[in-house]
């Protein structure tokens, strides 16, 4: 059994365990992030102590306190190296292609509320234009992951507009009243 000690503040059982399902509710950075936090804040920084409060892994507290300490996330070999890579990193050459020939058909929203740039290239036609510049067939995407790259770009298919002609607005009327005196009967 623990004994109080006035630097550590008591946790009451009901607490501990909004603490614990909280922490199941998160993953990865984040659950070690808060798992340091209430080690922090419970056991003075201690992964013993809160393995043994809390019931949480000691070494996964420890490694929350040294990414909270030093700034820098782990990431595990599962989540660094799984997943199948993007078109844009297997084949960068193309890709650099791909972004040269958008940028020539491409002009940024008139209103540049956005960062996204318009273009009048459609992803069939990137698609016939890389092929006409010699790229192999087997480095070219299909016709639905060129627009899905071409998206990622932050290229949208729309009409390219020069300007906006301003509306013309109509002056307000403004009418003129006077006052007519009402006759009682």
């Amino acid at each position: 059994m623990l004994l109080p000690s006035p630097e550590r503040q008591q946790v009451s059982s009901s607490q501990r365990e909004d603490l614990r399902l909280a922490s199941a509710q998160l993953s990865g950075v984040k659950r070690r992030y808060f798992q340091a936090s209430i080690a922090i804040k419970y056991c003075q920084g201690n992964a013993r102590l809160t393995e043994r409060i809390f019931g949480w892994s000691r070494a996964t507290v420890a490694l929350g306190l040294a990414e909270k300490r030093t700034g820098i996330s782990c990431t595990g070999a599962q989540t660094g190296f799984s997943g199948a890579k993007r078109w844009e990193e297997k084949q960068p050459k193309v890709a650099d292609s791909l972004v040269k020939l958008a940028e020539s058909h491409s002009q940024q929203d008139p209103t540049f509320a956005t960062t996204i740039a318009y273009t009048r290239l459609t992803a069939a036609e990137a698609l016939k234009q890389l092929a006409q510049q010699g790229d192999l067939p087997e480095q070219l995407p299909s016709l639905s992951t060129m627009i899905e790259v071409l998206n990622r770009m932050d290229y949208r298919l729309r009409k390219v507009v020069k300007a906006k002609p301003q509306k013309k607005f109509q002056k307000p009327m403004i009418f003129l009243t006077t006052s007519i005196p009402i006759k009682n009967s």
